[in-house]
Parts: C-alpha cells; structure tokens; sequence
C-alpha cells in the first residue's frame, strides 16, 4: 500500500482529491450488501464461471466437486475440489485464507498456486465479493473427491519457480476505478478484467504463459486446449469495431453475433454463465468493451 504524502502543494491535493473520487465509486462495484451474502455470492460465482472449470462434466463430476482436465503448452492442470468437504475441498479454509488464493495466489500452505488458475484477473475481486463468494461455496453440499496430481513436466511443475513469475508478471491488488469514467465504464472493466477474466482467454501469451498486458483483448491464437480465441477489442477488421453495444449485449445474453451465428466450444460455457447476468451488467460489458483502444490481430481473421 502507498503512504499518502502530506503535502499542501497543487499535485498533492489533485491526488488526495482523485483518490476520494475513486473511493465514492467503489460501491457501485459489487451488488448491494445484503444480510445473507450467500445470494449475492451466487451471482458473482456465476459471472466467474467457477462451475466450468472445477466440474468434470466430461466424467460425470460433481459440481464445484474438481478435475477436470485444462491442457496448456506446460503440460496438463486439473482443477481443485472447491466444495466445503473438510478433507478434499476448502471446507478448513478460513476467510483470509480465502481472500489470500485469490488476491496472491497463494495456498494455505503458503505454495503458490500455478497461474492455469487465474488468479493474475481474480486478485482485482474485491475482498467484500470474495467474501461473499465464499459463503456461496460454503453453502454447497459437500463432495468428497481428491484432486488429482497435475501432468505437469520439468520444470514447469516447480512450484517455487512460480515466485520469480509472479515478481515479472504479477500486480496484486483489487480493482481501482477511474473517478473520471461513468459508471457503467467501471461496472463493465470490473467484470471483464476481474470477475469473467475475459483476459485469461482473449489475450495473447507469452513465452512464459503470462498475458501480454499491450494486447489485451487483442485476441488468442492459442487459447484454451490449443483454439483460437477471437480478438474483441473495436478494431473494425480483425475485432469487434463493426459491433454496436446491442449486439455485444445480445451475444452475451444468447450466444447470437450480428451474423445470426452461435458461438460453441467455450464461449458457449461462458454465455451459459451472461446470460444470467442482469441487463445492466451485460450492458456494463458493452460499455466496457466499446470503450478500448482498438488492436489489430497479429493473425489474420483473428
């Protein structure tokens, strides 16, 4: 955390000033607090797509229960148990522990979690989201189920490798909003570059597996399981320039682009996730999304 300087000057009041700004937006954030948070956490675990990716639907896998198969260039990862079973799922983890997976990407047992968990996007929740995102995990039956080890070949599969990763490529904090943008703008930067890490997907990698932060959105040519994930920053050719905030909305409600296509694959898992999102939300994206600089593919049609 930053020392405020006590300062009198022009810049330091400007900075105290923006601060200020920034907090006051920070509410709009999150969905109302309620008294029982186990709702709210539903919906924000909804809009992460937790489900997907810890279910092993391809096996018959319970729910939140772990192991599916998520293959990289490192080898393959197998998602954790995340009920509250206290033997094979999170059901010992206390809420700093919690808030410390997803913040740092750290374990309980203070290893560090491999970035195929995507806690470089998470670590922009914030703490009254995780919060609330906990309860809802907490209020789920029970799966007993070991997670299984990772396929993971030398060297990659050193955890501690994973600190000099995080010092290169890793900036921990929650989500700041910019005072001078609507608040739709920071509804919908909150839920794409934290909550639905839209990042984790449609950004390009480098040879270290970490997003290249100067094309962000620009598009994946090797994306989940080796696919191609298209570029959804507003360049007017290889992105979504052509698309107005209707038919971004419409896409992330039912599946649908402007050329009366459907998406499959796992776009089609994530519109099962938008589409349960409220119309403010979905429009929040659209804002979002329309507002980036736009970043021509380095593929063609990509």
């Amino acid at each position: 955390m930053h020392r405020v300087r006590r300062t009198a000057s022009p810049a330091g009041l400007f900075q105290h000033i923006s601060r200020i700004a920034a907090l006051a937006l920070l509410p709009a954030l999150s969905i109302p607090a309620a008294a029982d948070p186990v709702p709210q956490g539903a919906y924000l675990t909804n809009a992460a797509g937790c489900e997907d990716c810890h279910t092993d639907r391809e096996h018959g896998g319970q729910p939140y229960g772990g192991g599916r198969a998520l293959g990289t260039p490192f080898g393959t990862f197998y998602s954790p148990n995340i009920t509250p079973d206290s033997e094979t799922g999170i059901g010992r983890w206390s809420d700093d522990q919690f808030l410390r997976a997803l913040r740092d990407g750290v374990r309980p047992d203070g290893a560090n979690y491999f970035p195929v968990f995507p806690y470089p996007s998470f670590t922009k929740i914030t703490d009254a989201d995780m919060r609330a995102i906990k309860a809802y995990l907490f209020s789920l039956p029970a799966v007993r189920q070991a997670n299984r080890a990772h396929d993971v070949s030398f060297p990659f599969s050193w955890r501690f490798l994973q600190t000099g990763w995080k010092f290169l490529f890793f900036s921990p904090g929650p989500f700041q909003p910019a005072p001078e943008r609507s608040e739709a703008y920071n509804r919908g930067a909150y839920l794409v570059t934290a909550l639905a890490h839209c990042g984790e997907c449609h950004t390009p990698r480098n040879w270290f597996g970490a997003m290249e932060p100067d094309r962000f959105l620009a598009g994946n040519p090797h994306g989940p399981e080796g696919k191609a994930v298209p570029n959804i920053t507003p360049d007017a050719k290889t992105g979504i320039g052509k698309w107005g905030e209707e038919d971004i909305t419409t896409l992330l409600k039912t599946g649908q682009t402007p050329e009366f296509d459907f998406v499959g694959g796992a776009m089609g898992e994530v519109v099962k996730n938008t589409s349960r999102l409220d119309d403010t939300d979905r429009h929040a994206i659209a804002v979002y999304l329309k507002s980036l600089p736009p970043i021509p593919s380095r593929e063609k049609g990509r």
